[in-house]
């Protein structure tokens, strides 16, 4: 069965895995591989708790970098799928290279970031020199060099549009493996590679970010034949920019919403610097989790987008069903993993004086998982179907609104010690349930306003 007659006829709920199972893993896989990066910088010989926490602090502007090439990302897939749906190819050749010249401008803001911004936004957060001078150079090279993870988040998604989510999962399969192969060699120097510690990390991530993105083009080029490849596409179209940023303009500021809350956390931690490190590193065993999600997310919006060009009602509900029940069975398999063994994940990270703390957020902030899991399939589903604002209410709730002021008001009552802290991780889940139910009756619109009216 070709790509296109796939999308048109196979049974949802298979399409949903044979899609949903590649993007999973790509999105597990990305998530394992920054575990991996703090779990070699915490097992460093020296200086290995300011690593961590620096780690912890230039970490929202990581995901703002993947922030914005991943909702530009989003756009172009909703918008491209769509189009292919309508028999289109021409518009879709025309959306793909407008998606292209969108990461030549995102690339040079962050270049432009590394350079002229980098030691602002660390102080901003510390005043331990150590911690200072190493967030300083890790992020540096992450902003220089950001091209790779820019690249590759956009031909993600251009091959997802098309159905080949198993030739991105390839691209991320390798740029993870050349990282991990590559953390301990330039981390702790081996053979010729001098011992070069956070610098090492950053490099290694920055080389697995180029190897993927380089495959992704490859692949581009050679399978996406449904619409024209070419130079003359990249000619920047009002319309079609707008067309992309309808749908992922929300999904940028959702994921920017993410650095946000995380460095606005930061902040609010900022009294405990083993707080401070104990949430960085949870919050790279949660995006584990929540990145299952993401990957599943990346299926749901192709289907449905596809579908509503077809204008199959049938196809549309078979994807919000099965996105949903999906969703639900993958998060409640994170809650298990989170639960059980806390423990496991202190010792891999060797966690040290944080580690009372980050057993504690494990603990209570992994029950909010099946809602979290719940609202970001509400949120594919949204931007799959025109419904982008609220998509980005959802977010604004789950990321901004509410989390931020009860972490803000829970800090207020903490006193010394791990007991009182963890008074601020009970935000997460109330927030969670909060932002589901907010969801669903959005859902309920959305099926009563558009999914109803299709002919």
């Amino acid at each position: 069965m070709s790509e296109s007659n796939k999308m048109k006829e196979m049974p949802v709920n298979k399409l949903m895995v044979q899609m949903g199972i590649p993007m999973i893993l790509s999105m597990a896989l990305q998530a394992v591989y920054n575990i991996v990066d703090s779990a070699f910088v915490g097992n460093m010989k020296e200086g290995s708790e300011s690593a961590l926490n620096a780690l912890t602090l230039v970490f929202p502007v990581q995901m703002l970098m993947v922030a914005v090439g991943i909702g530009t990302g989003v756009g172009t897939n909703a918008f491209l799928a769509r189009m292919l749906g309508q028999g289109d190819n021409k518009k879709a050749a025309k959306v793909a290279g407008n998606s292209l010249f969108l990461g030549v401008i995102i690339y040079a803001a962050c270049l432009l970031f590394g350079i002229f911004g980098v030691k602002a936004y660390i102080t901003s957060q510390t005043v331990d020199p150590e911690v200072i001078s190493m967030g300083t150079s890790y992020l540096r090279i992450c902003c220089v060099i950001s091209f790779g993870i820019i690249f590759f988040s956009l031909f993600e998604k251009l091959l997802q549009a098309t159905g080949r989510s198993l030739y991105s999962t390839i691209g991320q399969v390798a740029g993870a493996v050349a990282n991990i192969i590559l953390d301990p060699i330039m981390i702790y120097g081996i053979g010729p590679v001098p011992e070069m510690g956070v610098e090492g990390a950053a490099y290694a991530t920055v080389i697995g970010q180029i190897v993927s993105a380089v495959l992704l083009f490859i692949f581009h080029m050679k399978l996406n034949k449904e619409f024209e490849h070419g130079v003359k596409y990249m000619k920047p179209d009002g319309g079609i920019i707008r067309g992309i940023y309808s749908i992922g303009l929300p999904a940028i500021i959702a994921q920017a919403l993410m650095s946000i809350m995380v460095y606005v956390m930061n902040l609010i931690l900022k009294f405990s610097p083993s707080a401070q490190t104990a949430y960085g590193l949870f919050y790279k065993v949660q995006q584990f989790v929540l990145f299952l999600a993401f990957g599943l997310r990346d299926a749901i919006t192709p289907i449905i987008a596809f579908a509503y060009g077809m204008g199959s009602k049938k196809r549309i509900k078979d994807g919000i069903k099965y996105g949903i029940i999906y969703t639900a069975v993958l998060m409640i398999f994170g809650i298990v993993i989170t639960e059980v063994f806390p423990e496991a994940f202190a010792a891999l990270f060797n966690a040290g004086q944080s580690r009372e703390y980050f057993i504690g957020a494990m603990r209570i902030i992994s029950m909010s998982f099946i809602f979290a899991g719940i609202n970001v399939a509400y949120q594919g589903i949204y931007q799959a179907l025109e419904g982008g604002i609220q998509s980005l209410v959802i977010s604004l709730l789950r990321q901004l609104v509410l989390i931020l002021p009860l972490a803000g008001i829970f800090s207020i009552f903490v006193r010394n010690g791990q007991v009182g802290v963890s008074l601020i991780w009970w935000a997460f889940p109330i927030t969670e349930l909060v932002a589901c139910v907010a969801g669903y009756v959005f859902l309920k619109r959305i099926k009563k306003n558009v999914v109803k009216i299709l002919d």
